[in-house]
């Protein structure tokens, strides 16, 4: 058995969602270093991962219908969470689960404006799946959901980031831009595009929110409606005749020269406005720091102060790299403060970690993906479903006593499911309690047990009579140890 490790192992579970047994060897073989560069560049790394999505032997998927990612949210639930259990690019898709918290955008809101299929394609589209059925129809191309976005710029230039979300339907919708009209300018997007996503709070005005919202005015939606099936789609739409043409004036400076003022400029040219503003604000002397506090919180620690020298020296290299967030996470992973060991197991697991990692560690081989979504409301996450703009409350909010109980229930139900397969790995791997046990902790990563914890588990192993690996102990005690180790409070953290 290949047992990860404690390193490597960090590294997976912060730049991914750990790993499987059988992947754990590949990456000790890799070693740290190469690993990060592995994650990091993971566009050398082929990932046809979609194709296996109904696939034998593998985590199911149950659906109404066909499998339909692009129109029913449930599947596209669905498809995440295994795209996360099976990725060639873990990182990707760790860093699309970062950036739909950063961004966030809900699922329940946007129906109310786009309908459930319409909600369902702005969040989680899939163009190349997509557009040569509508093609065939003569409806021709259609865009990729918000989540296909964090995926293609996952670790691309923050500011080319900014500005398509600032043209994403979802979130156009989601912060009523399409309501941004020169008469009635609609102050949401400016808002949380300085207070959540560059700036940060006390370092914008009220002015400047309402400047931002006249940049922003005419980024509006166009909808289109097609007769065969009730069909609708919705495309970002530049409508010069919405837009102020008048000057903008922030407390910050626009250009480079010091200008604080966006000129007035003709309403077909008006787009620029926010090209120039976006601009500003990824270049904004707060932006850095502001975001390399969030990855330090996601990747390093958060269960402890913030390193502000990490962050600082983050971002530098932030604005070093004209925000390229490749070379800022590469450089995170590479510190001396994440590889320190005192960070290891210093991060809470969000729920859909939680999840994905037990399903990696415990296995899921005729489980299906559609019966972790309960499960996972009731640990306080849904996919596509953050609860207000500032996305969900991490750390120590996700523990309770109802969501840790939601945590136990999910580690038994799946732990029975897998029964066979754990049975059979405990008779493979241990002829006594103290054998078996060490099979399981390796296999399921957690911090080294005290004393009293490791002799709770060898308790249950040899309750009634003494461990010694028969077919009846196998049967009973290898699922019913994977549930305790993984509704242990060390298995909470990564």
């Amino acid at each position: 058995m290949a047992v990860l490790e404690p390193a490597v192992g960090h590294l997976l579970r912060r730049a991914g969602f750990g790993a499987s047994e059988q992947e754990a060897g590949v990456w000790n073989e890799l070693g740290v270093r190469a690993a990060i560069d592995k994650l990091v560049d993971y566009e050398l790394t082929p990932n046809p991962v979609d194709t296996g999505i109904g696939g034998t032997a593998r985590l199911g998927i149950t659906s109404n219908g066909p499998f339909n990612p692009n129109d029913e949210i449930v599947d596209a639930r669905q498809r995440w969470l295994f795209r996360m259990v099976y990725t060639a690019r873990p990182l990707q898709e760790k860093m699309a689960l970062f950036w739909h918290d950063h961004f966030a955008t809900g699922y329940g809101k946007l129906t109310g404006q786009l309908g459930g299929e319409g909600a369902t394609r702005a969040l989680a589209q899939v163009p190349a799946e997509y557009i040569d059925r509508r093609q065939r129809e003569g409806v021709g191309q259609v865009p990729r959901g918000q989540l296909e976005l964090f995926r293609d710029l996952a670790l691309g230039n923050y500011r080319d980031l900014l500005l398509a979300v600032a043209q994403d339907v979802a979130m156009v919708a989601w912060l009523d831009g399409d309501t941004n009209i020169r008469y009635f300018p609609q102050e949401n997007f400016a808002r949380e595009l300085m207070e959540l996503f560059s700036v940060g709070v006390d370092h914008f005005t009220e002015e400047d929110v309402y400047a931002g919202a006249r940049v922003f005015t005419g980024w509006n939606l166009k909808r289109h409606d097609f007769a065969r099936g009730n069909d609708q789609r919705s495309d970002f739409y530049w409508s010069p005749d919405r837009h102020d043409d008048g000057p903008k004036t922030f407390s910050f400076p626009i250009y480079r020269d010091g200008r604080r003022t966006i000129p007035a400029r003709s309403a077909m040219d008006g787009f620029q406005d926010g090209i120039d503003l976006i601009e500003a604000l990824a270049g904004h002397p707060e932006t850095g720091a502001f975001l390399c506090r969030k990855l330090y919180a996601f990747f390093v620690n958060d269960t402890g102060p913030i390193d502000e020298r990490v962050v600082q020296r983050l971002a530098r290299t932030y604005y070093a790299t004209g925000f390229n967030m490749r070379e800022v996470v590469r450089e995170l992973f590479q510190s001396r403060e994440f590889q320190d060991p005192v960070n290891y197991w210093a991060r809470y697991s969000w729920p859909v970690e939680y999840v994905v990692r037990i399903f990696k560690e415990v296995g899921c081989a005729g489980f299906s993906a559609n019966q972790a979504l309960s499960p996972l409301a009731n640990m306080g996450q849904t996919l596509f479903e953050p609860p207000d703009v500032a996305g969900w409350s991490t750390g120590a909010s996700w523990m309770s006593t109802a969501t840790m109980l939601a945590r136990m229930n999910f580690a038994s139900a799946l732990s029975e499911n897998q029964r066979f397969a754990l049975r059979t790995a405990a008779l493979d791997h241990g002829l006594s309690s103290e054998a078996v046990l060490d099979y399981f902790l390796g296999r399921m990563t957690v911090p080294p047990l005290d004393v009293d914890s490791r002799q709770e588990l060898l308790n249950y192993l040899n309750a009634n009579e003494a461990y010694v690996g028969t077919r009846i102990q196998a049967w009973f005690k290898g699922a019913g140890l994977a549930h305790l180790i993984a509704a242990s409070p060390e298995y909470q953290f990564v």
